[in-house]
């Protein structure tokens, strides 16, 4: 949409970047990281491998890329929820079912994230993980937010709304790393927050 507005060369920029952070995340997904040239990520975008470098630097710069472009989706998606005006209900029920529809949706992504990151002697997250967690942080904001709504209203029992939105926020990313095949359900969250 926005891309239509801009030069043909910079829109052709935008797509072949696309592109070759496509066949990484392919790539990698599949091989792993480690295991992965930034030859092989060239010939998969059918790009010769200078082409590659003048978009990136070098693997790490790709995969920093390719994990703060998804984070920034992921980001915009959950927050368009949490900012729509309405029933504090529905809006977390809309939240939960956005969130595990990012995780069911792209679990290749997700994987990698996780797979690459936590490795100790795996030091690509340094600086990734600060950016990623000021974005995760701005939505416990939001969340925190909708959920003092829902409180004021006497909609939600009179609980931090800070430390639920956090707990909820965990909770629900280890209940969809474990099953990302079905939706995640909104009644436990809901039954331990609701008045009644």
């Amino acid at each position: 949409m926005q891309d239509e507005k801009l030069p043909r060369r910079e829109r052709e920029k935008r797509r072949h970047r696309r592109q070759m952070l496509a066949a990484a995340l392919e790539l990698f997904s599949k091989k792993g990281y480690h295991n992965v040239s930034m030859h092989e990520i060239a010939e998969r975008a059918e790009f010769a491998i200078g082409t590659l470098y003048k978009f990136f630097k070098n693997k790490e710069h790709l995969y920093k890329a390719l994990m703060m472009e998804k984070a920034a989706e992921y980001h915009h998606t959950l927050s368009g929820v949490l900012s729509r005006e309405g029933d504090v209900l529905t809006i977390l029920k809309d939240y939960i079912s956005a969130k595990a529809g990012i995780f069911a949706d792209d679990v290749a992504t997700l994987r990698l994230y996780f797979a690459e990151t936590r490795g100790a002697s795996f030091n690509i997250k340094a600086g990734l993980d600060q950016d990623i967690r000021k974005l995760y942080d701005e939505l416990v904001e939001q969340l925190a937010s909708t959920l003092e709504k829902g409180i004021r209203k006497n909609v939600l029992r009179d609980l931090n709304p800070y430390y639920v939105a956090r707990c909820g926020s965990i909770l629900l990313k280890r209940g969809v790393r474990v099953s990302t095949s079905r939706p995640v359900s909104i009644r436990t969250f809901a039954s331990f927050m609701t008045n009644w």
